[in-house]
């Protein structure tokens, strides 16, 4: 079946109650997929969706947690307050994080994901390989979209608690009529996290309080208006480190650090159709605003704002949600300000076009070209191709996309002037902008009875003027560093398998699987991306449906990192598997109480040298919904 864009509320509704019925249904729209949303089964580039349903029942409370283990994906933690994503062996930087498709960092700078929560997550939507003629800079490797609940039609509430190693608590109301709706969602959790110094001193955590706002009102046929408003502010714990270590045990110190983030992701949009529904336009303005504060120290405050207008036209006479020929324009203005480099802003003004052909024969065709018009940069163009053929009378798809992306310097890079006591940063304004290359093919089986699918999907980027740190000398016990273009390119490749399968009427079945291979220009290892990840989970429905119980397996291997401490080696990190699990059952219709245990077996591993990670902990709670 093939959604178009007028069926999107009825179309994402469609995997939870798919779910329910105990088949696996094909996520049917990609609302990131594009410069407008399409449809699943025309989409020729390597993705991921994560629905509510499967977090709930796989006990994942925290964004960083669902990413773990996805195909293409590695997540690398430096204690509970600061976790980075990378995608493709690229830099976390390249790796776009969007909430209700607004950035969620401000000023152009990484996202550095923490206490972020799955509550009143409705989906998560993981693109990989360049974005940029979509998304622009910092899309280089791929786009997460973390799409927050709405609600269906009419009144709907509930809310969800959560005690163990600290308490957790939601609460989601949304009512919807034939014109527009209003969605609220608050959340709150006080982890008390666990030692990052792996010593036995006191523990790091993080406490964090989000509230978000959805609203659209069709105010006549032709013209709907929306917003969308998000607040977050955190508090989270950390220890020192010190540059006197001489081993992993040494390096990260108990310490009573902490850190202080307030966030904030705003838009206002206006949709109108014209021409029968043949042309639409709409229009966006966004703003996201991230400060900082460490120790109650210094306060950095990033802001970026855009101002974006898109069209869309159904080339064959036809309503763009069925037209089978589409015109996608888009333009955007966007200036992103730093109080890291005070007096300094970037200024980009963008105009990209994007073609899809739906054919008859079962070939889908997304092509776009972008021009990114920069007052601090060299200009730049990209385009991108994706094809997707489902072979006429076979129970399989082929797909695969190219395209090229850009990431600029962030401010820090260009123009650092941080003294972190045992470390200064030095930034370097001469820094060129990164750039990607890269493709994929792949080939999806549809198993039988639609119970499920098996994804294979090769993939090859090659990164060039990649940023580096690297220590520029020490003077009385004081590390310099700064910041420089690598010379020539940083070639990627790997392989991505993903599975999943309804096994039989009770137990849900799934597998992910990536091997990379990412090396620098003069051929050494990339840190903090693994060689092989791997990813197994199953679900089994209980008690005459009524309960289930959830496991999750991760193992890592092939992990290198740099040992900032005597020659600063670059190092293979032990391998290690840790195990989840996760357990629910339905006192009534509308009452759930839960639990979950993570790390199983206790496993003490690491992502980071001297960084230790969360040891075996429990947790009971209880969800709502009426």
């Amino acid at each position: 079946m093939s959604c178009r864009l007028p069926l999107l509320a009825l179309c994402a509704a469609l995997p939870s109650a798919a779910a329910a019925q105990g088949i696996i249904a094909l996520d049917e729209i990609i609302v990131s997929g594009g410069i407008a949303p399409l449809a699943a089964d025309a989409y020729g580039r390597a993705h991921t969706v994560l629905t509510a349903e499967e977090i709930k029942r796989r006990g994942i409370t925290t964004i960083q947690d669902a990413l773990r283990a996805l195909p293409g994906v590695s997540v690398s933690s430096l204690g509970a307050g600061y976790t980075q994503v990378r995608i493709r062996g690229g830099e976390a930087t390249h790796t776009l994080i969007l909430i209700d498709g607004i950035k969620a960092a401000g000023g152009a700078d990484e996202y550095v994901l923490s206490g972020l929560e799955t509550a009143n997550i409705e989906r998560i939507e993981v693109l990989r390989g360049p974005q940029s003629v979509f998304y622009g800079s910092n899309a280089s490797a791929g786009v997460i979209n973390i799409i927050t609940r709405k609600g269906g039609p009419g009144l709907s509430h509930g809310g969800a608690v959560e005690a163990g190693n600290g308490a957790a608590g939601a609460f989601h109301l949304s009512q919807r009529g034939a014109r527009g709706g209003v969605a609220l969602n608050l959340s709150a959790r006080d982890d008390r996290g666990f030692d990052q110094s792996g010593s036995g001193g006191g523990k790091d955590g993080v406490n964090r309080k989000t509230i978000g706002l959805a609203a659209d009102w069709q105010a006549t046929p032709d013209l709907t208006f929306g917003i969308t408003l998000r607040r977050s502010t955190e508090r989270y714990e950390y220890d020192a480190t010190s540059w006197a270590a001489t081993d992993a045990a040494g390096y990260v110190v108990d310490a009573d650090l902490f850190g202080d983030r307030d966030e904030f992701q705003g838009g206002v949009w206006a949709e109108y159709v014209t021409l029968g529904g043949r042309l639409t336009h709409r229009l966006d303005y966004q703003d996201t605003i991230h400060e900082q504060r460490d120790n109650d120290g210094y306060d950095t405050r990033g802001q970026t704002r855009k101002l974006k207008y898109r069209a869309s036209l159904g080339l064959d006479g036809q309503p763009v949600g069925s037209a089978a020929h589409l015109l996608n324009l888009l333009a955007e203005h966007q200036r992103d300000e730093s109080t890291s480099a005070p007096g300094e802003s970037r200024v980009m003004s963008s105009a990209a076009l994007e073609y899809r052909a739906f054919l008859d024969n079962g070939l889908d065709l997304q092509a776009g070209l972008r021009h990114d018009a920069n007052r601090s940069f060299s200009d730049f163009t990209s385009w991108t191709l994706g094809l997707s053929y489902q072979v006429p009378g076979q129970p399989f798809r082929l797909h695969a996309s190219a395209g090229t992306g850009l990431v600029n310097p962030s401010f820090f890079e260009l123009f650092a002037d941080a003294d972190y006591g045992s470390s200064v940063y030095v930034g370097n304004p001469g820094l060129r902008p990164e750039k990607n290359r890269g493709y994929d093919v792949g080939i999806e089986f549809q198993l039988p009875e639609n119970r499920g699918i098996i994804d294979v999907t090769y993939f090859n980027e090659s990164l060039e003027d990649e940023i580096e740190s690297y220590l520029d000398g020490i003077d009385n016990g004081i590390a310099r560093f700064t910041f420089r273009n690598q010379t020539g390119k940083s070639p990627r490749e790997g392989i991505e398998l993903t599975a999943r399968t309804q096994a039989t009427d009770r137990l849900t079945l799934g597998a992910n699987y990536t091997f990379l291979r990412a090396r620098n220009p003069d051929g050494s290892v990339e840190v903090r991306r693994p060689r092989h990840e791997l990813g197994l989970n199953a679900s089994l429905a209980v008690l005459d449906g009524r309960g289930f119980v959830s496991g999750d397996l991760r193992h890592v291997a092939g992990n290198f990192d740099t040992q900032f401490w005597g020659t600063y080696e670059t190092v293979e990190l032990p391998s290690y598997t840790v195990v989840n699990l996760a357990a629910g059952y339905d006192l009534n219709q509308n009452v759930r109480v839960t639990g979950r245990i993570v790390n199983l077996f206790d496993e003490a591993y690491s992502d980071v040298w001297g960084y230790a990670s969360q040891g075996r902990t429990g947790y009971v709670g209880l969800q709502a919904r009426w």
